[in-house]
């Protein structure tokens, strides 16, 4: 008897909750947790870093461009609205429990040390709650270059984005005009390797 009702209590406390996250039309919203990617510890850990802050763009959305999404920077700075944003520019999809992402930093820190004049970085820590982890991972492989956060995977949405749901890391390649001119899966081991994409996809050779 004693197991029965606890069975049926818990079957009631199950479908109160569900009851509690239920939307308007009837369905279980399931919503991202609310992950703060700006906070006085996070702040530290970035100036401890030295991890660059991130650069809003000055552009207009434009077709076959990046979307109208707005991204926070990934430990303190100014958002980022990434249609506005213009290349030359190498776009890095990575979060804190990727061990390619791991991998791959050390030579994307390299490439932006010796060519963020002729062609940027930016980081997207991609659907990833884990901010903490992200910015230790940044510290541990000496990434420098910035990173904007999308903890809720409001990018999953995006078709530019679709070769991400395939898995982690991935490169987005944007040129002058605010263009997405190619995309490609990551996982690269050396600086070379990462100028020999950028001259594939951008025609630009370092």
């Amino acid at each position: 008897m004693t197991e029965l009702l606890g069975r049926t209590l818990a079957t009631l406390l199950l479908a109160v909750s569900l009851a509690a996250c239920s939307s308007d039309a009837g369905g279980v919203d399931v919503r991202p947790p609310d992950v703060e990617v700006d906070t006085p510890a996070l702040r530290e850990v970035k100036a401890r870093i030295g991890m660059d802050d991130c650069r809003p763009g000055t552009g207009e959305p434009v077709a076959g461009g990046l979307p109208e999404v707005t991204l926070p920077c990934l430990g303190g700075g100014p958002d980022v609205e990434l249609s506005t944003l213009r290349g030359p520019m190498v776009i890095n999809l990575w979060q804190a429990n990727c061990g390619p992402c791991r991998e791959e930093m050390p030579a994307l820190e390299e490439f932006h040390q010796q060519h963020a004049e002729q062609v940027a970085v930016l980081g997207i820590d991609f659907n990833d709650v884990h901010p903490d982890g992200a910015l230790a991972l940044a510290e541990e492989t000496g990434a420098t270059y910035p990173s904007v956060a999308d903890p809720g995977g409001d990018l999953m949405a995006e078709e530019t984005f679709a070769i991400a749901r395939r898995g982690l890391p991935v490169f987005l390649f944007v040129d002058a005009d605010g263009t997405v001119v190619g995309q490609d899966s990551g996982g690269v081991a050396s600086v070379g390797e990462v100028e020999d994409l950028v001259a594939e996809h951008l025609g630009i050779d370092l």
